[in-house]
């Protein structure tokens, strides 16, 4: 960063944190479910910034619901993104950092500085480490590195024999027996991933219900093609890919940053959670979770939550516009939603039986901190039924400061335990029924 970018950024900084500490904030809107309230567009020079600076836990946990308890599986880790649950228990975990996309505005640069101040400084470990908590007591005792040398790994997925990790560049194919602990056979290419600039560097992954395809998330290479379009090919689109010759299709366009996928195991359908368009004021747009319709356009960069049209993308093209889609579940905005993991059986028991839980990661751009939690999302016959509830809260510390982050969850339909990873404090949480012993 220039010296004058940098004295930019912190201008800006120290401006929005005033504005915050004279309690100047935009009135509260109902910005969840199936009908969230859409405020009017308010576009500014520079959007209002606001993050949580890192603090620690310092001996603290996270809140859950009464009933629950939650403990820290590992520590330590090298940025944790997204898990898996392998059959026999055994938990892995994606851990690094790509982009490095080039900064072309002088807000981009004041974005990125705010956005900074959130982050862990440890160095991504762009590896797959291995969990094993064997004795069910919510503290791995073996921890293992299963592959090593990977470039931003993010998604993961296992079918049958074969485990499948998403570089940021590549889909990568390695053999799997129940057990191990460590794979040094190279990962074979399945496919060539796009990554040229790469703003959203993450590649989310699923298999689908019979594991013959696998699906993965590719987000946009800018906020709302400022950049051209000419470098938004294959972005902001769901690939579906034969798991086996790597032929792939775009199954769905249009949206913007799909950071995970799931499949619902009621109805088997593709789901995800999208983080949506930056800079038109801080109550717009929501971030969401919708099903995956093949063939679906979900707006971007033309409109947002259906045909909301956004002005400032030049040409418009209201043809596309008439073509979009309506998400199915508002998350409310900025919130950043990184996660996303279905419960199957009895769920988590009680009011935590059929849904879905979703990480949020926390908000950059607004003057009141919005996500930094795992909220559930409720179902019912494979659809959502009802507002979010927040289920694992305290990443944010009593002095404003931010003790975690929350990126990917999984639910472990082996002990009904939720697992969390939170790349700030580089841990992965795992949440138990209070009267669990396994």
């Amino acid at each position: 960063m220039t010296r004058r970018f940098k004295t930019i950024a912190l201008a800006a900084a120290t401006a929005t944190l005033a504005l915050s500490a004279c309690g100047s904030k935009p009135a509260d809107l109902d910005q969840t479910g199936a009908s969230p309230t859409l405020p009017a567009q308010n576009e500014t020079l520079v959007p209002p910034m606001k993050i949580a600076r890192p603090a620690g836990w310092d001996g603290a946990l996270p809140t859950v619901p009464a009933g629950y308890r939650i403990t820290a599986l590992a520590t330590d880790l090298k940025i944790p993104r997204q898990m898996l649950v392998l059959p026999n228990g055994d938990i892995l975990v994606a851990e690094g950092k790509g982009g490095h996309a080039p900064k072309l505005r002088p807000k981009d640069v004041i974005a990125g500085y705010i956005k900074g101040l959130g982050n862990t400084g440890v160095k991504g470990g762009d590896r797959i480490t291995l969990l094993r908590d064997a004795d069910g007591d919510g503290r791995a005792e073996v921890r293992t590195v299963l592959i090593d040398g990977l470039d931003a790994p993010y998604g993961l997925a296992l079918v049958g024999s074969d485990l499948y990790v998403a570089n940021q560049g590549a889909l990568l194919r390695f053999p799997y027996r129940d057990g191990v602990t460590g794979i040094a056979t190279p990962g074979q290419e399945v496919t060539r991933l796009p990554s040229r600039i790469n703003h959203h560097w993450t590649k989310s992954l699923a298999a689908s219900a019979d594991g013959s395809k696998l699906y993965v998330g590719i987000g946009s290479n800018s906020n709302v093609g400022e950049r051209g379009m000419e470098v938004e090919e294959d972005r902001a689109v769901i690939w579906e890919i034969d798991r086996i010759s790597g032929a792939h299709r775009v199954l769905a366009s249009g949206i913007r940053n799909p950071t995970a996928l799931a499949i619902e195991p009621r109805t088997n359908a593709l789901w995800s959670v999208v983080n949506e368009r930056d800079e038109l004021g801080p109550r717009l747009v929501p971030d969401y979770l919708t099903s995956v319709r093949p063939g679906g356009f979900y707006g971007w960069p033309y409109s947002y939550w259906g045909r909301n049209a956004d002005p400032r993308v030049h040409p418009q093209r209201p043809d596309m516009i008439a073509k979009a889609m309506v998400p199915d579940y508002g998350l409310g905005s900025h919130v950043a939603a990184l996660g996303l993991s279905f419960t199957t059986g009895a769920g988590m028991g009680g009011a935590f039986t059929e849904g879905a839980f979703i990480g949020e990661h926390g908000s950059w751009n607004r003057q009141d901190l919005a996500g930094y939690k795992v909220v559930w999302v409720p179902f019912s016959a494979g659809r959502p039924n009802g507002k979010p509830r927040d289920f694992v809260t305290g990443f944010i510390g009593p002095d404003g400061h931010a003790r975690g982050r929350p990126v990917g969850v999984a639910f472990d339909a082996r002990t009904g335990t939720l697992l969390i990873a939170d790349d700030l404090s580089n841990t992965v949480w795992r949440v138990a029924p209070a009267a669990a012993t396994r």
